[in-house]
């Protein structure tokens, strides 16, 4: 049964949903996902929630939000009722529902993992249960050979004998043939798209799949959004924080949504273990990934030997604890997950984020437990750059960090945008500046940016 849009869910979605009733139809002046962020903390603060922003005296409260958003753009947005409403009659009648972060049906291991940063809505089509069930996460190349085809569909199959559920993203390659074998040997399938998600629902192969309980597809984005390589990159941590393990078959080195997927989840987030296939025709990318903390792969051939790979530790950053730039306090490093809740956020009775101590199933999550990390030598590269330079500059070597990971492709400034959450014409300025110092190469035709070679993840 679809769920009943809350009212917080359809006010959201005037705000950041383009409301695609058709691929002709026009792109409005939606809010991004950093600009939402900003308006969901501005009502946090003054203990409203989203639904009070379309209630018939949200007048006054318009005006108190103009601070971080412009009052007649926010009047524009939240005047589309009635393209909503043919919208969510298009997608009752494909069965796709659409979750918010103010649903408690919200998948809780994104609020615990992602935090304020988990999509601010889910389209999805299927048992929207699956996904609290974790399980393991495939993910590779989409141009593979017969042979990794097979090797891929066998570890689903695995998956589906041990009960555990399979993660994947969809896309055409290692992603199906990980949910094919799971799905042809009776098992359950997540996939976490990056577009087309009305499309891929209506598919003979997958709609009985949607109609058992035995599927569930979603996305970050509307059901009709084409692809975007932003988009992709973007969608990769969802997968990883929806399951308890992953397993990389294959990647190229230093480059694609794979190896981007992978390096983030070992160098930044580290939800999960991350295995890399060990046995097989070689791989450039799986070595190197190896080589940055992958564990090898342990080939289990049975439901017993399958469920130990669940028991390895999750890669380590900053012992697991989030932190971010405490910029009034010089740049040091502040843990995000030890910082006590506010006494605006603790008085409201339900939250659009998650709050700071996320407790799930009644117990504390060991995600959130943090300790004191020195030396300063111990830290990665963009943590160290944090602790020695002035607080503009501190901030910015993340950026810079996060833009040389990012474009390993050819990207333009609106994907880019997308991908860090954050106004085009912030993106713009910061890949100018790095074009400037020679980091990044501009190509003309294109009007996209790409690192250099030679800065290719040193």
């Amino acid at each position: 049964m679809t769920p009943t849009l809350s009212l917080d869910t359809q006010a959201i979605l005037l705000l950041t949903a383009p409301l695609i009733a058709g691929r002709s139809h026009p792109a409005p002046d939606f809010l991004t996902p950093g600009e939402y962020k900003r308006l969901a903390r501005h009502l946090r603060e003054i203990q409203r929630q989203p639904a009070d922003l379309v209630s018939p005296d949200a007048g006054e409260l318009l005006r108190a939000c103009r601070l971080v958003i412009d009052q007649t753009r926010l009047e524009r947005l939240l005047g589309r009722g009635f393209l909503l409403s043919q919208v969510i009659e298009r997608w009752q009648a494909r069965a796709i529902w659409v979750l918010s972060r103010a649903d408690d049906a919200y998948p809780r291991r994104l609020k615990a993992r992602l935090r304020e940063n988990a999509p601010a809505l889910l389209y999805g089509c299927g048992d929207i249960g699956l996904l609290e069930s974790g399980g393991l996460a495939v993910v590779g190349s989409r141009q593979v050979g017969e042979a990794l085809i097979d090797y891929t569909m066998s570890v689903g199959k695995l998956a589906a004998s041990a009960g555990r559920t399979l993660v994947s993203g969809g896309a055409s390659g290692v992603d199906q043939a990980a949910m094919r074998g799971a799905l042809e040997a009776g098992g359950s399938a997540c996939g976490i798209l990056a577009d087309s998600l009305e499309k891929t629902t209506l598919t003979r192969e997958y709609r009985n799949l949607l109609l058992d309980g035995r599927l569930t597809l979603i996305s970050p984005y509307d059901p009709n959004a084409g692809f975007s390589a932003g988009n992709a990159m973007q969608r990769n941590k969802l997968i990883y924080a929806l399951a308890d393990a992953s397993l990389v078959i294959n990647s190229d080195v230093g480059k694609g949504g794979t190896w981007a997927g992978a390096v983030e989840q070992l160098d930044k987030f580290g939800f999960v273990p991350v295995y890399v296939r060990s046995t097989g025709e070689p791989s450039a990318g799986i070595d190197a990934l190896r080589k940055k903390g992958a564990l090898s792969w342990p080939n289990p051939n049975d439901a017993d030997s399958f469920e130990a790979v669940f028991n390895a530790p999750p890669p380590s950053l900053f012992d697991r604890a989030e932190f971010t730039l405490n910029l009034e306090g010089g740049g040091r490093i502040e843990s995000k997950s030890s910082a006590p809740p506010s006494p605006e956020s603790a008085a409201l009775p339900r939250r659009d984020v998650a709050p700071a101590d996320v407790v799930v199933d009644g117990q504390r999550d060991p995600m959130r437990e943090t300790r004191l990390v020195s030396p300063t030598e111990s830290l990665p590269r963009p943590a160290q750059r944090v602790m020695e330079n002035s607080p503009a500059e501190a901030l910015f070597a993340v950026v810079r960090e996060a833009i040389e990971r990012l474009l390993t492709t050819p990207m333009k400034n609106a994907e880019v945008a997308a991908a860090l959450e954050v106004s085009v014409a912030q993106a713009k300025d910061w890949l100018q500046r790095l074009a400037d110092e020679g980091v990044l190469e501009k190509r003309d035709k294109s009007a996209s940016y790409v690192v250099k070679q030679k800065r290719l993840f040193e």
